[in-house]
């Protein structure tokens, strides 16, 4: 996916956090919320490289962008990353929070020490980013809160991954509980939910996936969905026109799963 030459300005004078936007489906949503004219902070934790190419990318086409390393299972490079978007932009208007580690284990093979840490990763990070942002948000009253979560979380079809399918529940218990909580301050919160979604990825943790012909044929749009299709959903939940949209997770699939 890579930015028109013509861009929008639906979200002129807003500030978005993409954590975990250096490729696949953060780099797809930080570049669809450019284009509709947002500022976007580009995240990632050890692929400085990647940050740096959303950026350019992004900044050649004529919008506003600056890549910040952080390590999001940590709260105290959290709480600095909100900081440094709200010094760099003035405000904190959009967040994202996309990042996740899918191990596969067997249940009685999964340590304390791999609980707690895909928990930290994929779980914590969310409250983290919404602890350091709302204050910002009330002020404005205004905000959009968006945490990517997957169907795994939904439906538990994947054996070995209980810490993953867990994080992934818990995502949208979040997202339900910051939507009651915040809807009175103008701040919606959403859980987007990708189905079969054709990324870069460390297939040595998806033997699940590996005939994706036949995994296609079970999908009634016939096909894997991309980055893109994810990113798009993300910029309408974002939008003024999904501002009566709270509480509510956003299932981005093909039909292959319906809930």
């Amino acid at each position: 996916m890579t930015l028109g030459l013509q861009q929008s300005s639906s979200f002129a004078g807003k500030t978005a956090l993409v954590t975990g936007s250096g490729r696949n489906i953060g780099r797809a949503i930080a570049i669809a919320l450019a284009q509709q004219g947002a500022n976007v902070v580009v995240n990632g934790h050890r692929e400085k490289s990647s940050v740096d190419a959303v950026v350019e990318e992004i900044r050649k086409a004529g919008g506003q962008a600056v890549g910040v390393m952080a390590d999001v299972s940590s709260p105290d490079e959290v709480a600095a990353m909100v900081e440094r978007t709200v010094s760099e932009f003035g405000s904190i208007d959009i967040v994202v929070s996309n990042v996740g580690i899918r191990r596969m284990q067997p249940f009685l093979d999964i340590s304390i020490e791999d609980w707690n840490s895909v928990l930290g990763t994929n779980l914590s990070p969310a409250f983290y980013l919404a602890r350091s942002a709302i204050p910002h948000m009330q002020r404005r009253k205004w905000g959009r809160l968006i945490l990517i979560s997957g169907f795994d979380g939904f439906w538990g079809q994947m054996t070995q991954r209980a810490h993953n399918v867990t994080c992934k529940a818990g995502l949208h218990g979040l997202t339900m509980a910051l939507a009651r909580e915040f809807g009175p301050d103008g701040i919606t919160a959403n859980t987007v939910v990708p189905g079969a979604i054709d990324t870069e990825r460390d297939w040595t943790q998806y033997t699940h996936q590996l005939n994706k012909e036949e995994i296609a044929k079970q999908i009634p749009v016939r096909r894997f969905g991309t980055p893109g299709e994810v990113a798009a959903a993300c910029a309408y939940l974002s939008s003024d026109g999904g501002g009566f949209v709270s509480g509510q997770a956003i299932h981005v699939n093909g039909g292959h799963y319906m809930y």
